[in-house]
């Protein structure tokens, strides 16, 4: 007894001599683990980053080089030192090895990728971005330790609310005062005891629209009614007998709002180039079946043509390659389990992804029964050899739309993004349209293959992130900030999640946990004056009262009267969409081709009397209406017309109708409906031209 006694003191001894203490400890390798990291050394904290990962930078060194920005103007702080020295990089000429600088023309969401005047690129390779990330940890000398994995059983050590270490896999342990967590995965929050949700939330939740299940909303080009034939699930098409396809659910969608437990699609954003001396061949994946992808086989045999719409231009002849379209690179439904699987489990379910998207782009490129136009097209691409050496040229970070989020003091939601009510103490800001990808592809009624989930809706400019979705509930973790799976609904996550505004949050929870740890008091007790105050001054955005931008053309722009669909008086339901290239503001509506005629859209406006050209907008599509009906208010009366949505005329980067000329008094209106209609009924905004413009 007394040896097992001493030998039990002298391990407990040694793990404790063994523990490393440090002011703030960072659990992760994302993008927000160096900007936190940077933080908390630039505000004089000890700090350590243990990280699972060999690679630093999660996404942004993974693949994701054509960065969601949405408005660059509330991109502050680190953030934007980050891009600013992607631009630096790229001001080298050696960093430029297959292209010239003067030929790359790169457009990174509606603005130059190289921005001269603020001296920030937007669009990046992945070793580039790698390489900054590490020029951080060299010149700050932040200490890092790699390959670290929590055990997410038993290695988050609590005295009351307050998280004293963390020890990993290998036995390693590390103190401290202040955690953060920056996985995607929200690990040492889970291990913590804090409170979380994984998948959808029901609309009646948090009170909002766009949240749980939404079957039957079809928002940008990556459902099944962008082919022009509708594609049976079955194996011999229109014969359930026969067998479902492949990567098709049997099970009921559900209803409606409702929530559920599913993740939004993972996929690998992958890194390709058609640079003979810099291109290896797509690789043969182990365990490759062209049966996988037999409905994209029928996709591209429907004529399908937008195979190679996210193949966007990073330097040096490359891409940054994202989904597109109703069967592409996302991996429906084959993440589910991810947020809460065991490492190995996580292991395969990458792996499966890896394997999944590789046998695409063999098939594609090798099948004969693949359109000869496509697969040439495909042969000229391949895997850069000079990215991600050592994972086979291909990334080594799955991109985790979403896994696990906090529910934490406070939860953003749709309802703050959209600004229907304010948001409290602001430590950063999002402005990326509220996006989520597919979630589930099912069979509908008649027995063809839909896509369910996917949403994008635009938040009508930047909005504030709350302090308060940073930190748990007081009573859970008083130690404890989560930058990255943190505190928000799972639409208003779709917008959040973009890997700047990560950092932007990474870098305010250390400041929060440098004052925390100055004054001894929780993080939930960080006075927000003094946070606001050292985030500004650390160059932070926390409002924003700049000018309106668009993703389409600005109504301000156009000559005449104008209103956008937002500004319609809508009955009925309709839905927001932004699928065309061309529109008015921040996309249109359309009725969902629902023919019930209850969907209406009044657009009201106050004239100058005289003679005025009537104008509607409506972006086209072969599936629009032939005959939606439509009424011109005017002085004399109303003129009632029907109207061809397929055909409209194209006009200062609009489609528009012309509805005639009328005389009008102070008061105008124009009024369409989908009753008896045929098609979809899209409405994008009225114009009032006066005679002579």
């Amino acid at each position: 007894m007394k040896t097992r006694a001493f030998f039990a003191s002298v391990v407990f001894v040694g793990s404790m001599l063994s523990a490393a203490d440090h002011d703030i400890v960072i659990y992760g390798g994302t993008c927000a683990a160096i900007t936190s990291a940077v933080q908390a050394k630039k505000m004089g904290k000890s700090v350590i980053i243990v990280s699972p990962d060999k690679h630093l930078g999660g996404l942004s060194s993974g693949g994701l080089g054509f960065t969601d920005t949405g408005n660059k103007a509330v991109i502050g702080g680190l953030s934007r030192d980050f891009y600013h020295r992607i631009y630096l990089h790229y001001q080298k000429p050696e960093s430029w090895v297959q292209q010239k600088q003067s030929e790359y023309g790169g457009k990174g969401q509606g603005t130059p990728a190289i921005d001269g005047e603020n001296r920030t690129m937007w669009i990046f390779e992945p070793h580039a971005a790698e390489q900054v990330f590490e020029d951080y940890v060299k010149e700050f000398g932040l200490e890092v330790v790699r390959n670290e994995w929590l055990d997410r059983a038993k290695g988050v050590k609590k005295e009351g609310d307050k998280i004293t270490s963390i020890s990993t896999l290998s036995g390693k342990t590390y103190a401290g005062k202040m955690f953060i967590d920056v996985t995607y995965e929200g690990d040492l929050m889970a291990a913590a005891g804090v409170d979380y949700h994984v998948g959808r939330e029901a609309t009646s939740v948090y009170d909002e629209k766009w949240n749980g299940i939404q079957v039957g909303v079809l928002h940008h080009r990556h459902h099944f009614g962008a082919v022009q034939e509708p594609i049976s699930a079955y194996k011999v098409p229109g014969d359930p007998k026969s067998g479902v396809l492949p990567r098709v659910s049997t099970e009921y969608p559900g209803v409606k709002d409702a929530g559920d437990k599913r993740v939004q699609a993972y996929c690998f954003r992958s890194c390709y180039t058609t640079d003979p001396s810099n291109r290896t061949p797509f690789p043969k994946p182990e365990g490759y079946d062209a049966g996988q992808y037999e409905i994209l086989l029928r996709v591209l045999n429907a004529g399908w043509g937008e195979f190679f719409e996210k193949f966007d231009p990073i330097p040096n002849h490359k891409t940054d390659t994202n989904n597109h379209g109703p069967f592409s690179f996302d991996n429906i439904g084959f993440n589910y389990d991810y947020p809460e699987a065991s490492y190995e489990k996580r292991r395969e379910i990458i792996a499966e992804h890896r394997t999944y998207q590789q046998g695409l782009l063999w098939f594609v490129a090798n099948d004969p029964r693949v359109p000869k136009k496509v697969q040439e097209e495909l042969q000229n691409w391949g895997l850069p050899k000079n990215e991600f050496r050592d994972n086979g040229n291909w990334s080594h970070q799955l991109y985790i739309r979403e896994a696990r989020r906090m529910i934490g003091s406070y939860v953003m939601t749709e309802n703050e993004l959209l600004k229907k009510r304010p948001t409290p103490d602001s430590i950063g800001m999002g402005s990326y349209g509220i996006d989520s990808h597919n979630i589930q592809r099912y069979i509908t009624a008649e027995g063809f293959v839909q896509n369910e989930g996917d949403i994008g809706v635009s938040t009508k400019g930047p909005y504030e992130i709350a302090y308060g979705s940073l930190v748990p509930k007081k009573g859970q973790v008083s130690n404890l900030l989560v930058p990255v799976a943190m505190s928000a609904s799972h639409i208003a996550y779709g917008s959040i999640r973009m890997e700047p505004v990560f950092m932007i949050l990474g870098q305010s929870a250390a400041t929060a946990a440098a004052l925390a740890i100055d004054a001894s008091i929780s993080v939930q007790d960080v006075p927000y004056a003094k946070l606001r105050e050292h985030i500004l001054k650390d160059g932070q955005i926390l409002n924003y009262d700049g000018p309106a931008t668009f993703k389409g053309v600005d109504p301000k722009s156009l000559k005449g009267v104008v209103l956008d669909d937002t500004d319609a008086k809508l009955t009925g339901e309709w839905k927001e969409s932004g699928a065309s290239k061309t529109f008015i503001g921040d996309g249109y509506s359309h009725d969902n081709n629902a023919k019930d005629g209850k969907a209406s859209a009044r657009f009201e406006a106050k004239l100058k009397p005289g003679k005025y050209r009537v104008m509607l907008a409506s972006p086209p599509n072969n599936n629009r209406a032939s005959n939606a009906p439509v009424e011109v208010h005017h002085a004399g009366g109303v003129q009632r017309l029907k109207l061809d949505l397929k055909s409209p005329k194209p006009g200062d980067g609009v489609h528009w109708f012309d509805l005639g000329e009328y005389d009008f008094g102070t008061e105008a209106s124009i009024i369409i409906t989908n009753e008896g209609t045929d098609g979809y009924v899209v409405v994008d905004g009225a114009r009032w031209l006066p005679t002579g413009e």
